[in-house]
């Protein structure tokens, strides 16, 4: 494995932000990752994971320990079986079940991140999450100090959350398993809204797996959520924050304070959340507070394409982020009664 001291993080995110690392252990098989964490474990050092870096926020002052960046590769599709390895580019794997013509992920494509990060936050896009055809996780336990496979049943997987987002100082995810499907060549049913008018066919119909893909990478580029190194709008973590999701109550006093500010007419978007709770959108409620595309006068802005991804300009701190982040979240409070909830994982900083 390779070690290298007082090393920039900043380049390992999509951020392009954050300080050192005191070490920097970059692990290329599943063997060097476990001896690593055990070696951190062993002396007490403290552990940050970093995959793709497109979830993290990382201080402007750095990690002091041991920054484990996960460069594991492995890509194996045995009929509608595929097993990656965690450091898998999770854009290109998806690519690649696209070109064999299996269906099941191809609404995550051009998501930025490795495969390991999948499972944490239980990712999701455009109709799919990966709690839909994720079979097993192959982790490193660190309390159990051994290898284990957990079904995906075990998972706890909900919006955005997972058992290992819930527990992030005891699992390491070494390989992700999924089980796609073998449609002929189409895809699956076509769940969201703005993906079957794009593609001109009613919700629940199948496409070319190959269309779906096209038509999920047009939209999030329109949206500065595919990666292009010369587009500052892609210097982001995509969606910063979460869609809230309010109770009953909650949800009767938000309504209140949209046609307060907005009219008695004014309808918020709002979807079933089980349990007699209600999502709504942040990007929404981030637009209506005042806050659209291209907010900011520093060098760190709302992106101009979308409301929900806050972007570094070229030259901003993660302190400029985060002033911007405190200045959203106490907006939409203050207009609607909703408290924003950051969808990256902060490392040294918090909002």
């Amino acid at each position: 494995m390779q070690v290298t001291h007082d090393a920039p993080l900043a380049p390992l995110t999509t951020f392009r932000l954050g300080g050192p690392a005191r070490r920097l252990v970059t692990a290329r098989t599943d063997d060097e990752v476990v001896a690593a964490v055990r070696e951190a474990d062993r002396t007490g050092t403290p552990l940050l994971v970093i995959g793709g870096g497109s979830n993290l926020v990382i201080g402007d002052k750095g990690f002091d320990g041991t920054a484990l960046h996960i460069a594991t590769r492995g890509f194996s599709l045995d009929g509608t079986r595929l097993e990656l390895a965690a450091g898998e580019v999770w854009s290109d794997a998806v690519a690649r079940t696209v070109e064999a013509g299996l269906a099941g992920v191809e609404c995550l494509a051009g998501i930025p991140g490795s495969a390991g990060a999948t499972p944490i936050q239980n990712v999701g896009a455009y109709g799919q999450e990966v709690a839909t055809t994720l079979t097993e996780v192959v982790a490193y336990d660190r309390r159990a100090e051994e290898v284990v496979t957990l079904p995906g049943a075990e998972c706890a997987f909900s919006y955005r959350h997972s058992r290992f987002k819930a527990d992030p100082d005891r699992f390491v995810v070494l390989r992700v398993r999924f089980a796609l499907e073998d449609a002929g060549g189409l895809s699956a049913p076509v769940r969201y809204a703005e993906t079957a008018r794009a593609l001109g066919v009613e919700p629940g119909d199948r496409v070319p797996v190959a269309d779906a893909r096209a038509t999920v990478l047009a939209l999030r580029a329109g949206k500065g959520m595919v990666l292009d190194p010369d587009d500052h709008d892609t210097w982001s973590a995509g969606s910063f924050f979460t869609n809230p999701i309010l109770d009953d109550a909650q949800y009767a006093a938000f309504l209140d304070r949209v046609r307060d500010r907005l009219g008695p007419d004014a309808a918020p978007p709002a979807y079933p959340a089980g349990d007699g709770r209600t999502k709504t959108s942040a990007a929404w409620l981030i637009d209506r507070a005042g806050f659209t595309k291209g907010y900011g006068a520093g060098p760190a802005r709302i992106s101009t394409k979308h409301t929900l991804a806050l972007t570094n300009r070229g030259d901003a701190t993660t302190e400029d982020l985060l002033a911007l982040a405190r200045e959203v979240v106490a907006g939409v409070h203050d207009v609607f009664g909703v408290t924003l909830v950051n969808e990256p994982v902060t490392v040294g900083v918090s909002l």
